[in-house]
């Protein structure tokens, strides 16, 4: 008597099971087509006529795992429809995980990314730099987002994820103790990144260096000293060090302290400090209105006059040092005040050009 096609069995499934099984699968990887063509051509125009990117960036890159996704879940619910051994059925069931798993995985890597990747130039774009940090970040959050996503997926294959981090527990505690500065070092360059306190061309003092920013790594930042040299600073220092960014301060403050002659007489006194508010105020567009004058203390060798001024951001630091340096000279010599000596002119404090 024949057999009737439709109730022929093959490896213990009829060949209704595999027809069922084949259009699950099938149904899967074309609706994971038309998800990638629906995404091209509907969701990429309308991403395109919103004011961020973002979403233009997700809808590129997460078309391929999601495809990637749909198409598993087909096959996931095509092999529900056949019956197998207890064996073989344990590790299709596992594969599946495992599959299911790292597709996740994948669309999560791609949607971190994606945002990491849009804030940074965002910020590069705002402050008018290039950075070089990207690659890191990526790298780094890469490493991350799959290590978990592999543990799971070993998890899920039924693997005793616990006993193998406890295996190979030892060698990378050895690992971490090495690359413990490296981290710490990549760490601060996420941190600069997200804090922003300074950016490239400013000038900074830190941990004992002062100059001008010419790059900014993942894991250490450049600095053109003041000296001539360039400086390689691990980007952990700016972390565990007080930072001062020279260039964002409102002004620049400078203190002077002037030693006149003990035969000056009261009223050249006044005068020699009236003479200093009139050096202020000629000199507006270097220097602000606001500042402090003094007779403040008798000296061993002089009577002391407390001279503070300060510079306008954005001046040239160098060139208004000279030009109010050259008007007090000039100005006590046109009005007879002569310095005391040793201590003529004594500069203090913030006196850091």
């Amino acid at each position: 008597m024949p057999i009737e096609p439709l109730h022929a069995t093959i490896a213990g499934n009829s060949l209704n099971d595999w027809l069922l099984a084949a259009a699950f699968a099938g149904g899967g990887w074309l609706i994971g087509q038309m998800v990638y063509r629906l995404a091209g051509a509907v969701l990429r125009p309308i991403a395109k006529r919103t004011v961020t990117r973002l979403d233009d960036v997700l809808v590129d890159r997460l078309r391929s795992p999601v495809v990637v996704l749909i198409t598993v879940l087909g096959f996931v619910a095509g092999a529900q429809q056949l019956t197998f051994g207890e064996r073989i059925t344990l590790w299709t069931e596992r594969v599946f995980h495992v599959a299911v798993a790292l597709s996740v995985t994948w669309i999560v890597a791609r949607v971190l990314i994606a945002i990491v990747d849009e804030v940074i130039h965002g910020r590069s774009r705002e402050h008018g730099q290039l950075t070089r940090a990207l690659p890191g970040v990526r790298t780094v959050l890469k490493v991350l987002v799959w290590g978990l996503g592999i543990v799971v997926a070993l998890n899920n294959a039924g693997y005793d994820v616990g006993a193998l981090l406890a295996g190979i527990g030892i060698g990378g505690l050895a690992i971490a103790l090495a690359a413990q500065e490296t981290v710490a070092n990549v760490f601060g360059g996420i941190t600069i990144y997200a804090d922003r306190p300074f950016k490239l061309g400013d000038r900074v003092r830190v941990d004992g260096f002062d100059g001008f920013v010419q790059e900014i790594g993942i894991r250490s930042t450049r600095i053109q000293s003041l000296a001539g040299p360039i400086v390689v600073i691990p980007n952990k220092k700016f972390t565990e060090s007080t930072l001062e960014n020279v260039t964002d301060e409102p002004s620049r403050r400078v203190l002077l302290e002037l030693g006149l002659i003990y035969e000056t007489p009261p009223a050249k006194m006044e005068r020699a400090m009236e003479v200093l508010r009139e050096i202020v105020l000629a000199n507006q567009d270097i220097v602000e209105e606001n500042h402090i004058i003094s007779f403040n203390t008798y000296k061993e060798y002089s009577l002391n006059l407390l001279f503070i001024y300060f510079i306008r951001k954005g001046a040239d630091i160098f060139e208004a040092h000279s030009r109010m340096n050259l008007a007090i000279l000039r100005r006590y010599h046109e009005e007879g005040l002569s310095f005391a000596y040793p201590t003529a002119v004594e500069l203090q404090g913030d006196y850091k050009p």
